[in-house]
């Protein structure tokens, strides 16, 4: 007997038990809540020849961008490897082995055979959704979910996420009217959809709607923050919106509160506590000792040079908290991923590591090398993954720099683009303000 999954897809190996275990794993991951590499075990247990169930538990632990991680994608692939097998599963199973041979391109390229014949493939689109992420590629952030969405329905299990997908890759396109139209219906399928919620929050960061975000994210909190792993990134988001009104205190008291407070050393956590902490000292914050405690957390990391977006939160609180040897810990690691084949030798060469040594020149107060390494880099910082409110943190970085470097006339322009795109922030008007009259007065003082 040939049994499906709840999108009408056969799947090998699998009990109805499983099976049900299998698609409440999934939409765990969906919704990011609860534990679903927990689930999936169990799912295993039930039928160890369960084809998917292996595959999913790989790619929770592939998408982790965690080296120790990886040994447990490949005890999954391997524990699939000898299984009776149906061709979309095959092609998951090439997706697994490029995301273990690492690369991202190579994983992507195989999960979109897998949905051209399997449209309705969730876990597929899950995966090649956040992998689209890691790479920075907004357009198929929105395109892969773009080719698929007219083949499902509003009744079907999991049409939430697609919303919620496609309305945080609109958003990476720009599309803000539709990208919040999304997902808002997403969040009305279902109210516990993290992603849906952080889809929002970023379209209200990159239009300057700080109060709207503030109230989107503390009026809905009940739903996000509670038994999710996405949990800690949202918070971030909430307090980018204060940040922005110069809500300093407040940030802090996130910060010490649920974005720290149980001193997680996951990846994705760290990135953000770094991200904030960083841009707490651009703006001259005193922290105290909160980089010391971040820094001992990114410190075993260091040599990994695995991913080139987390070695440079690693760089920034290394700098921060004076760790020179943890730095060139980093930067050593960075030559010997370039010198591979992988996709991340492609991210490290042409963005990380660049990245990098212009974090190290900004924490010595090398402010002009800082800015000669970014400004070539503005218009491709993509290519080495995050969104656009989380690579923003580049953008300020040479902002700052050049402010340090008394190259005034840049931080004008630079400014101005700003105040364009976001003229509700303090802090990009008070950048454009305190540029032009510090060079009104050089002028000025040029004619006498």
């Amino acid at each position: 007997m040939t049994h499906v999954d709840a999108r009408g897809e056969p799947v090998s190996g699998a009990s109805e038990t499983a099976i049900t275990l299998y698609e409440k794993a999934l939409a765990q991951l969906q919704c990011y809540q609860g534990d679903p590499v927990a689930t999936i075990e169990a799912a295993i247990e039930d039928s160890p020849e369960f084809v998917m169930a292996h595959c999913l538990r790989a790619y929770l632990f592939a998408l982790a961008t965690e080296v120790e991680a990886m040994a447990e994608a490949r005890a999954s692939f391997d524990a699939a490897s000898g299984l009776t097998t149906s061709a979309r599963e095959r092609r998951h199973l090439a997706a697994i082995k490029q995301f273990l041979a690492g690369s991202w391109e190579g994983a992507i390229s195989a999960l979109e055979d897998v949905l051209i014949d399997s449209p309705r493939d969730a876990l597929a689109l899950q995966v090649v959704h956040l992998s689209d992420f890691y790479t920075g590629d907004a357009r198929s952030l929105r395109d892969h979910v773009a080719r698929v969405l007219p083949e499902w329905s509003a009744d079907d299990p999991g049409y939430h996420a697609l919303l919620a997908m496609y309305a945080f890759g609109l958003e990476e396109c720009g599309d803000y009217a539709r990208a919040e139209d999304m997902g808002r219906r997403a969040i009305d399928l279902n109210p516990h959809d993290a992603w849906a919620q952080h889809a929002v929050a970023h379209v209200m960061e990159m239009q300057g709607r700080q109060d709207d975000g503030i109230k989107w994210m503390a009026g809905r909190e009940r739903y996000w923050a509670e038994d999710n792993f996405f949990a800690i990134h949202n918070w971030w988001h909430l307090a980018l919106f204060h940040l922005d009104l110069d809500q300093t205190d407040r940030v802090l008291s996130l910060y010490d509160g649920p974005l720290r407070k149980d001193r997680s050393q996951v990846m994705l956590d760290l990135l953000d506590a770094s991200a904030l902490l960083w841009r707490l000292h651009l703006r001259d914050v005193d922290v105290g000792e909160r980089w010391m405690e971040l820094a001992d957390c990114w410190e075993p990391l260091a040599g990994d040079g695995f991913y080139a977006f987390n070695d440079a939160h690693a760089m920034m609180a290394f700098m921060a908290a004076g760790r020179d040897e943890a730095a060139d810990a980093v930067l050593a690691a960075q030559q010997r991923a370039m010198a591979g084949n992988a996709s991340n030798a492609m991210m490290t060469n042409q963005i990380g590591h660049p990245v990098c040594n212009a974090l190290r020149a900004f924490g010595r107060g090398d402010y002009a090398t800082c800015v000669d390494l970014l400004r070539p880099l503005r218009s491709r910082l993509n290519r080495f993954g995050g969104s656009h409110a989380q690579r923003d943190i580049f953008d300020l970085t040479l902002l700052e720099a050049a402010k340090r470097a008394g190259q005034l006339a840049l931080v004008r322009e630079l400014a101005n683009e700003r105040v364009e795109l976001k003229p509700s922030s303090p802090l990009n008007q008070r950048y454009r303000e305190d540029a032009a009259r510090r060079l009104a007065e050089i002028s000025g003082a040029a004619m006498f």
